[in-house]
């Protein structure tokens, strides 16, 4: 468990500046970033340079929705069943859902369009607005 922290706590401090397309700091990059921080060797992200590009560059790998890519890389679970170090995706805009590491029980670690600064804490009321989770 202390590696899942340490993991997290060094992902997290790597993602602590705003969301960018252009400067690569997305849910997916700092998702990818925990990945290798856990020991993951997960396949390199295209260059996009905006949602749109994102969009297409998912498409174009195969995969409909952001939940169908992470199930093609790691085991689904519950979200009750999510350890620190864990991801999990929240409903997000009409684009994308939102990508988080579990840092707590009950708090997911994501950007958010009121965090300018980065990553921020985001309290899940309920599991039940989970849309899926990842064992990292």
């Amino acid at each position: 468990m202390t590696r899942r922290v340490e993991a997290t706590r060094k992902t997290l401090s790597k993602y602590a500046r705003p969301f960018s397309w252009r400067g690569r700091a997305t849910c997916l990059h700092m998702a990818r970033t925990q990945m290798r921080n856990m020991g993951h060797r997960p396949p390199s992200i295209p260059d996009f340079r905006s949602a749109l590009g994102a969009r297409t560059a998912l498409k174009k790998a195969g995969f409909p929705t952001v939940a169908d890519l992470f199930d093609s890389l790691l085991p689904r679970i519950t979200p009750a069943e999510m350890w620190v170090g864990d991801i999990a995706i929240l409903p997000g805009d009409q684009m994308f859902d939102s990508i988080c590491i579990s840092d707590t029980v009950g708090m997911l670690i994501g950007f958010h369009e009121d965090g300018e600064d980065g990553v921020k804490p985001q309290l899940v009321l309920s599991l039940d607005h989970v849309i899926g989770a990842w064992r990292v």
